[in-house]
């Protein structure tokens, strides 16, 4: 019997996935690329998940933040 492989992350459906976006802590204007949820811990033993959005901005450059700090433009 073989152990499953844990992911280290998994993407996350988000109704604002592919339109315009702000980050409201840094004030970046782009495109919400990507939301997911993501094992931070290291270790199987004590899973720590996190759950950061990734904006692509206008010099196509992507930056992470909470979920929670995205609202729509």
């Amino acid at each position: 019997m073989r152990e499953a492989v844990p992911r280290p992350f998994e993407d996350l459906p988000h109704e604002l996935l592919r339109k315009r976006v702000r980050d409201i802590a840094s004030g970046v204007e782009g495109v919400l690329v990507a939301v997911v949820r993501e094992d931070v811990s290291g270790t199987p033993a004590r899973e720590r998940w996190v759950g950061p959005a990734y904006i692509r901005g206008p010099s196509g450059r992507e930056i992470s933040t909470a979920v929670a700090n995205v609202e729509a433009v």
